[in-house]
């Protein structure tokens, strides 16, 4: 499922109350559900519990199927604060990866890691910052295992910090004729893997320069994008788009899940 070639270019008694005091009870319990309501859309739109929604596994990962692209991947995505010093950034899309296998798409030790859960389909596209000096490839790969093995990739990636790990950087998609076509492997900047547990999928990102050049040292955002930093992927803002970019089709991905599944279709 994971070749090692290299690459190509949603959620009693009976005692009688006086009108006053049963509004008053009636708007407190409408309150009170409603609180209990968003809470648990929060929590789902903001992946903070590690429970998944009543959602499938199973219909979540064939959602890729009847989402326009322009709903998972939006034409731009905006990060208000997302930049370095809390100024705002703008990413606009430049390239689209046809739907795939996971083929070719890893460096053979990311597809080793990643291999256990499987690969139902792949998505990927690659936005350029307001500048056109920074690109980002972001991918959902939606993966053909359960909740009990997206959790085990999840503690194996926290427990052993994987995500820090340069020799686990995902690869860039690029197009020719658009910002990211210098883009290639030794472009590489700066990083992200989430395997989620709450869906079968786990999103990445991976950002550098647009021009071709090199960056001898890659930084994973969440070092790059700590106030002290002083690397190449940490001053030009890499990490902070790695970071902005995986949070925004992040959030988008589970609001469609939270949308899609359970209605018909």
């Amino acid at each position: 499922m994971y070749p090692d070639a290299p690459a190509a270019a949603p959620e009693p008694g009976r005692r009688v109350r006086g009108p006053v005091r049963t509004a008053a009870a009636a708007v407190c319990l409408v309150l009170g559900l409603g609180l209990l309501g968003g809470a648990a859309a929060g929590v789902w739109l903001t992946g903070d519990s590690g429970e998944r929604p009543a959602a499938d596994y199973a219909e979540t990962r064939s959602l890729w199927r009847e989402i326009p692209v322009d709903t998972i991947f939006p034409r731009s995505l905006r990060g208000r604060g997302a930049g370095p010093g809390r100024a705002d950034r703008r990413w606009t899309r430049v390239a689209v990866a046809p739907d795939a296998d996971c083929r070719n798409a890893f460096d053979p030790s990311l597809a080793g890691v990643l291999s256990p859960a499987g690969c139902e389909r792949l998505l990927r596209a690659t936005y350029a910052d307001e500048t056109g000096s920074g690109v980002t490839t972001v991918g959902l790969l939606f993966t053909e295992t359960d909740e009990k093995g997206m959790r085990a990739l999840r503690e194996r990636f926290d427990e052993e910090d994987l995500e820090l790990r340069a020799d686990l950087m995902p690869r860039p998609y690029a197009a020719r004729g658009t910002a990211a076509a210098r883009f290639g492997d030794a472009q590489r900047a700066s990083w992200t893997v989430r395997p989620l547990t709450d869906a079968p999928v786990v999103v990445y990102t991976v950002s550098g320069f647009a021009d071709g050049r090199t960056v001898g040292e890659p930084q994973p955002a969440s070092e790059a994008v700590l106030e002290d930093q002083t690397t190449a992927p940490a001053q030009a803002g890499l990490g902070h788009d790695a970071r902005g970019i995986a949070d925004r089709i992040e959030r988008g991905l589970r609001h469609i899940v939270a949308q899609g599944t359970g209605q018909d279709r």
